[in-house]
């Protein structure tokens, strides 16, 4: 699958391929597009697998437009978006291998819908103890 006519707005980059059908991906994904400028987002080049941007060091594949997950999930996005979070202690806290936490974040791997909850139930806790903090 080859695809063109890339596009850009504050959250997804579009493309579309020879029969005109739109594949989607979160910026998230790719934080230096993400942060680009619209100038710097137009310089790229398309090869055989897909397309990259030399000033920005960043690559995509035409065959990762076609992934189930071209949109992080609720926990995924809370993690891409807060990289102040420490993953090998938030892993710790909830139980699971730090290798396996940053796998589920990136995409590489996928947690059972349980293993899912305990995480997002843990992203509640934290939120609830930031916000019964106070400073005297």
């Amino acid at each position: 699958m080859k695809l063109s006519n890339l596009s850009f707005d504050n959250n997804f980059i579009y493309a579309q391929d020879e029969t005109g059908r739109t594949y989607i991906q979160s910026l998230l994904w790719y934080p230096a597009l993400k942060s680009a400028t619209d100038e710097q987002r137009q310089k790229y080049t398309v090869g055989f697998e897909g397309f990259h941007w030399r000033d920005l060091d960043e690559d995509i594949s035409f065959e990762s437009f076609k992934y189930d997950d071209a949109i992080p999930s609720t926990f995924q996005e809370f993690f891409l978006v807060h990289k102040e979070i420490n993953v090998s202690e938030f892993a710790k806290r909830v139980g699971i291998n730090a290798t396996l936490m940053r796998n589920y974040i990136n995409g590489f791997k996928k947690p059972s819908k349980i293993r899912e909850q305990e995480i997002i139930n843990a992203i509640h806790e934290i939120g609830k103890e930031y916000l019964s903090f106070c400073v005297a």
